[in-house]
């Protein structure tokens, strides 16, 4: 035992808890030349002056080829910072080069020969005494150039560099800076003859546009002389004479373009506004385009335009005076507009200037005289001033861009020109928004007061109306109901007021549309019957209560229906006598009134809720929608309001809808019904007060018909459905939950009357020896009339429930029903 070795534990598996981590690339070790990183000296020559390079250079060959490397960083930076290439001036060199290989091969001819020179750089062996050659750089190349220098015993770089590529950033710079170096020259001119020095250097009697050339000469000198570059030691001077320079060649400019204006010649006005283009230095706004806008009549022609000329003597909204203003404005935009996108250059944007100075000082002026004198008359006219407001002035947008439309690279987006429009609307939002809600509240709050003025008037049981139960199908009245809702919201909201006038066949087209989907709403149509065949005015009038629109035209205008007696309403149902009660034999029997046998505490549950009331919030709210859902496309901070406002009046309506009518509808019929005693109505064996309930259950069911159809047609596109914490989901389900249990109230409330009629119908038909015959009597075994007659009462009431709610509570209702009938059953045998 003693010659065995003890066994390290080996491990087997890898733990669990550790974990693996990929494997990393070792980190790269920084250059160092000297005791400084490479990255530190391309840094420190990235911001030298040229001048001082050489100086640089020469501390070490390992920093003089650093210099001579083609593709540093240090010359694509020295490169980007003349900004050649994203400014398109790389034919200003090709001219320079051009003139320049001209004049070489002139004083060649006449040059005696030169020497070479190695400089140990590599890159001016050769020097022209006449003119430099093309890689000459700064003050320190050049200037020996007639001398021979002997190699120096000492050489600092072994091998020499390579010719430059002139397609290296090293070879671009150099060769840009050979051109341009005589021409800082004319800048110690005086500055009166810098221009004519520079045109006579530049351009040539062959040139096809030499102002333009001259321009972006002067653009390329101002991009050499500065501070990332400093190609010479003086540069700061040379650049306030080239900054002097360019304001005089830009005031000839302007000078130019103002007399081509005159004569109206493109051409020229092209030419001068292209030059001031690239003489601009891009701080505040471009002169010339500035001083284009400000001569345009448009904006000294506004007295012409009076903005109370869109209200009627009556105080009425037409807005034909708009209509006339913002054609004069359109045109002035697609004239004045397509000519600033032909003849200025697209970067300096000029025609979105031009339109947003016009929006704010012609079109927002005359918007803010028109909702000053709106407000005076009324708050619905302002509103409805807002968005008609709104509606014509959005029509800029498509005038700008069909302006923009003269050239394929105007580049102005839509986005753009819709932006015009909204920062010039801007000041009117706040308080638009904040109306909308408030005037929608008052509205909700005026209808549904002026119908519980209507239903506590005696005078409504004296009416007659087509019913659902009545029908022969209730399902089909209801579906017939709903499609003829459905055609009304189909119609368009008129959101710009006009005269008969102003829009022609027009008017008449929408007018003939809201006709005919009115008519739809007829009775005779819906599968009902109705007890007074003659009674054609099926409408409530409200208007001493502050009703509201029915139904507008569409959006070009149309005459606006008032409600009245003459008009058409949704249903009758709110108006008319008690529900008919049906006889307990069959339901096919002409129904007969209880009018005379139910008292006045218990008749009339059906006019407690009223499709024509739902119709009124739907519209009245339908109608505020749509103005705000013309904003539907701000950005911004006012796009996350006009959103916050669309739910806020959905859930306004939901709220006045349920709160005001629905719920407290079926909470006054759910009273009565427990008031109901069938000991006092002995002429029917029918529970009026439950029958007129199930009218109600029908409206109620038809009611969230409708509302559902509203948020699927209007509010679906603004919200999110699906999402159950959204504001108006929510609300929407409570609506529907109330509604639930509004109805069960009332049906658990119905159950009990039920019973107490039928426990009624058992006592007072049921003789006093039905049970317990006299002994020389004929036994007649068979059910007793009470207990038939108890029967078709619950079987009636309960027909009368189908379709007008879910199946769950239809179930309940009917289990609670079976037991009574299951007892009657057995108190027969």
């Amino acid at each position: 035992m003693d010659k065995f070795a003890t066994l390290e534990p080996v491990k087997l598996y890898a733990s669990f808890t550790t974990t693996t981590k990929p494997a990393q690339k070792p980190a790269q070790r920084p250059v160092f030349l000297g005791r400084l990183p490479q990255d530190l000296h391309l840094l420190v020559l990235a911001r030298l002056p040229i001048p001082d390079l050489p100086a640089y250079a020469a501390s070490s060959r390992a920093l003089a080829a650093l210099v001579r490397d083609p593709d540093s960083n240090l010359w694509k930076t020295k490169w980007n910072a003349l900004s050649i290439e994203k400014n398109q001036l790389a034919n200003v060199l090709d001219e320079l080069e051009r003139k320049s290989n001209a004049k070489t091969v002139v004083s060649r001819a006449s040059a005696p020969p030169t020497l070479a020179v190695d400089d140990d750089f590599g890159d001016f062996e050769a020097a022209d005494v006449l003119t430099p050659p093309p890689d000459e750089m700064g003050d320190f190349v050049g200037a020996f150039s007639g001398v021979h220098i002997s190699p120096p015993s000492n050489v600092l770089f072994e091998t020499p560099a390579a010719k430059d590529s002139k397609d290296t950033y090293r070879g671009k710079f150099i060769r840009a800076f050979s051109l341009l170096k005589p021409l800082l020259r004319l800048l110690d001119s005086p500055p009166h003859l810098v221009l004519s020095q520079l045109a006579e250097a530049v351009t040539t009697p062959t040139t096809s546009i030499p102002l333009l050339l001259e321009a972006k000469t002067l653009r390329l000198l101002s991009f050499l002389l500065s501070p990332v570059l400093q190609p010479v030691r003086k540069w700061q001077v040379q650049y306030m004479s080239l900054r002097s320079a360019m304001d005089r060649f830009d005031a000839n400019l302007l000078a130019a373009f103002d007399n081509a204006d005159g004569k109206a010649d493109e051409s020229a006005m092209r030419d001068a506004a292209e030059s001031s283009w690239q003489v601009w230095d891009g701080a505040g706004d471009w002169e010339l385009g500035k001083v284009w806008a400000e001569k345009r009549e448009i904006f000294y022609q506004t007295g012409d335009w009076n903005p109370l000329d869109n209200f009627t003597k009556d105080g009425g909204l037409a807005f034909d005076a708009m209509d006339s203003f913002m054609e004069w404005v359109l045109r002035a935009i697609s004239e004045h507009g397509a000519r600033a996108v032909r003849v200025f250059p697209p970067p300096s944007q000029v025609l979105l200037s031009f339109a947003d100075r016009i929006a704010t000082e012609v079109v927002g002026e005359y918007v803010t005289s028109l909702l000053s004198r709106a407000r005076e008359l009324s708050t619905d006219t302002y509103l409805k001033s807002v968005a008609a407001s709104f509606r014509e002035s959005w029509r800029m947008v498509d005038a700008i861009l069909e302006a923009a439309k003269q050239r394929d690279d105007s580049n102005i987006p839509k986005t753009r020109a819709e932006d015009i429009v909204y920062r010039m609307f801007e000041v009117n939002m706040d308080e638009y928004l904040d109306e909308e809600a408030e005037v929608v509240k008052m509205a909700f709050d005026s209808i549904c007061k002026g119908w519980d003025y209507d239903s506590s008037s005696s005078s409504l049981a004296k009416q007659e109306a087509a019913r659902f139960l009545s029908s022969q199908n209730p399902a089909q009245v209801k579906r017939n109901v709903l499609g003829a809702f459905t055609n009304l919201l189909l119609l368009p909201v008129t959101i710009v007021p006009r005269t008969v006038g102003a829009v022609g066949g027009a008017l008449m087209t929408g007018g003939s549309a809201a006709v005919q989907g009115i008519s739809m709403l007829n009775p005779a149509r819906w599968g009902g019957t109705t007890q007074n065949e003659n009674n054609n005015t099926y409408s409530r009038n409200l208007n001493t209560h502050g009703s509201s629109l029915l139904m507008d035209a569409d959006d070009d205008g149309g005459p606006l229906h008032k409600r009245g007696q003459d008009s058409v309403s949704l249903t009758q149902f709110e108006t008319l006598s008690p529900t008919p009660l049906m006889s307990a034999g069959t339901s096919q029997q002409p129904p007969v009134s209880a009018a005379s046998t139910v008292g006045e505490d218990t008749h009339q549950l059906d006019l407690l809720l009223s499709l024509d009331v739902a119709l009124e919030l739907i519209h009245a709210d339908r109608e505020a929608l749509k103005r705000v859902e013309t904003f539907a496309g701000y950005p911004g901070h006012y796009g996350h309001r006009v959103k916050d406002t669309i739910e806020e009046l959905f859930i306004l309506f939901l709220q006045g809808l349920g709160e005001r009518h629905v719920t407290t509808g079926f909470n006054k019929a759910t009273e009565r019904m427990r008031s109901y005693k069938p000991a006092e109505h002995h002429e029917t064996a029918n529970v009026a007060p439950l029958e007129q309930f199930f009218e109600l259950v029908h409206i109620g069911d038809t009611i969230q018909s409708m509302v559902q159809v509203y948020f699927d047609k209007e509010l679906a596109p603004h919200i999110d459905k699906t999402d159950f914490l959204n504001a108006v989901v929510r609300e929407k389900k409570r609506f529907e939950n109330t509604l639930d249990d509004s109805v069960a109230a009332g049906l658990n409330a119905g159950t009990e009357v039920l019973m107490n009629q039928v426990d009624h119908i058992i006592t007072t038909l049921t003789k006093p020896r039905e049970y317990y015959p006299p002994e020389d009597g004929t036994m007649e075994l068979g059910p007793t009339l009470a207990c038939q007659e108890a029967i078709k009462c619950l079987e009636t009431h309960c027909k009368l429930l189908k379709g007008s709610t879910s199946k769950e509570v239809l179930e309940v209702f009917y289990q609670e029903h079976a037991n009574t009938i299951s007892l009657a059953s057995c108190k027969n045998t």
